[in-house]
């Protein structure tokens, strides 16, 4: 039995790692557009849904969480670029995702520096298969 869970978190997580591989974050403060900047680099072949997904049965939309910050007020939702909109064969429907570089940006007002803190909520896919969704946290530092 003990084989058979080790085994099992073995799986699990080569399949994180895995999907780590197929898309690197980069995160950062734009100083002057006032914007938190949040850019995806997909390795060829996978993309990324959008945050905007309207299928129900569909993949996990990429998701921002902000951990609330005195410092700092986040005005309006994030923005993503247009994104691509043709049939995925994983799902059997019209939806939504991007390939290559996509940046995602988030609108601010910083009283002071701080750091700011969330998770990210995202799943990639090929032509072929979908690898599971992963939450990623993450910081920004952010010096006025």
């Amino acid at each position: 039995m003990k084989l058979q869970i080790l085994f099992l978190f073995t799986v699990l997580l080569s399949a994180v790692g895995f999907s780590q591989t197929k898309i690197q974050w980069e995160y950062a403060y734009n100083t002057e557009s006032k914007t938190i900047e949040i850019q995806a680099t997909l390795a060829d072949g996978w993309h990324l849904y959008s945050q905007h997904v309207a299928n129900e049965i569909g993949p996990v939309p990429t998701s921002f969480v902000f951990e609330p910050n005195n410092a700092v007020k986040f005005i309006g939702k994030v923005n993503e670029p247009q994104p691509i909109q043709k049939y995925d064969e994983n799902f059997e429907a019209m939806l939504d995702f991007f390939e290559g570089k996509v940046l995602f940006t988030q609108r601010l007002s910083v009283k002071e520096s701080t750091t700011i803190q969330g998770t990210l909520t995202y799943m990639v896919c090929n032509d072929v298969m979908c690898l599971p969704p992963v939450d990623e946290k993450f910081t920004i530092t952010i010096t006025k």
